[in-house]
């Protein structure tokens, strides 16, 4: 622990790479579901996300390493903002990626050198199960909402892993401290977890935010308010975040510029400006015609029809997703009027069939409008 210490790590715990336990029968229910989505490479790499000894045969230990980045405020409050965009707590700095991988191979060094055995270092990018590992080092307990919830940090935690050749004495597995609390399931605004411990990636708002590359789902957009890339509502709300402490490593700083972002200077970026802004950040994970739709959906969602101009502006946008929801977003701030006079004044865009569907939608909901 005192080599994860001084590499900035809060939390270090050991597994057996057998340590997961029924984790690889979850998984294939998940898969088996389709409750991934579009999420192909869980899929593709299932039997080596399954069980670390397919992924590394020679493995032995498993060094499961977590770095805090609990907030220094709370989530929720951003939800009233409707006029900028909610960007999950994880994703407001640096991309954790490289950060952890830095940190873990500095520790995975010492280990190689002290053991003289091969070791392998992963972050979440790489098909391994790390939160189920987790809960065998000793680090927390998957809750209802499945993700990692620690007695120290709340659900405030990163993840990396080094992988040993090295025989290492495994500590005790975190028990379930969940309990009959249910806030996590019941907050959720898309009801994206058909049972305790269960998640429909489909309907959950950090995938569709960041993961989903289609059109979103029309009974779900109403339901994603001014969340733009990720959602936090089901780690906001655990009551063990009352023992979550700020984080302390520097690189990990919220940048407090992407905390109160304008709708309408976040509508109008393209690529270029897009990639500027959130350069080191894994907000580019979207892409900006993703990140554009999500925000033109919290354009839609805001009643505020001072908007409407930044929505009225992307409606011959490159993008066809784009298109669609700058068309939807009109659709819930105009009038039916208002609404017929300007798809004429874009018919030219009429054998788009998604932006078509999207007029005759929006009018749809204009005409059931009060004046």
């Amino acid at each position: 622990m005192t080599w994860a210490q001084e590499a900035g790590f809060e939390a270090a715990g050991i597994s057996r790479p057998d340590g997961a336990g029924s984790a690889g029968r979850q998984l294939h229910h998940f898969l088996d579901q389709n409750y991934h989505g579009n999420m192909s490479w869980m899929s593709e790499h299932r039997h080596r996300r399954a069980d670390p000894l397919v992924l590394w045969p020679e493995c032995r230990s498993v060094i499961v390493l977590g770095l805090n980045y609990a907030p220094d405020h709370n989530p929720f409050d951003d939800l009233q903002k409707t006029d900028t965009g909610l960007i999950s707590v994880y994703a407001r700095r640096k991309d954790y990626h490289s950060i952890v991988k830095k940190k873990l191979k500095r520790v995975a060094g010492q280990i190689a050198h002290e053991t003289g055995q091969q070791v392998k270092v992963f972050v979440d990018t790489a098909p391994v199960m790390e939160k189920p590992l987790a809960r065998a080092a000793g680090l927390g307990w998957q809750g209802k909402h499945t993700s990692l919830i620690s007695r120290d940090y709340g659900n405030w935690m990163f993840l990396g892993e080094i992988f040993t050749e090295a025989e290492i004495e495994p500590d005790q597995p975190e028990q379930d401290h969940c309990g009959n609390c249910q806030k996590c399931l019941e907050i959720c605004p898309t009801r994206a977890f058909p049972a305790p411990y269960q998640l429909d990636a489909r309907k959950c708002i950090s995938y569709l935010t960041i993961e989903h590359k289609g059109h979103i789902d029309p009974e779900l957009r109403p339901l994603m308010g001014n969340r733009i890339f990720g959602c936090d509502d089901c780690l906001a709300v655990c009551p063990w975040n009352k023992f979550a402490q700020r984080a302390r490593t520097e690189t990990l700083k919220l940048r407090h510029e992407l905390a109160d972002l304008p709708l309408k200077r976040l509508a109008g970026l393209d690529d270029a400006g897009f990639r500027t802004l959130f350069a080191g950040t894994p907000v580019k994970r979207a892409g900006r015609d993703g990140f554009v739709r999500n925000v033109l959906i919290a354009i839609g969602n805001s009643a505020d029809k001072a908007l409407a101009s930044a929505a009225r502006d992307r409606i011959d946008d490159a993008s066809p997703y784009v298109r669609a929801m700058a068309i939807w977003a009109l659709g819930r701030l105009m009038d039916a009027k208002a609404l017929t006079a300007l798809a004429r004044e874009y018919a030219g865009l009429e054998n788009d069939p998604d932006v078509k569907n999207e007029w005759v939608q929006a009018v749809s909901q204009g005409d059931k409008r009060p004046d």
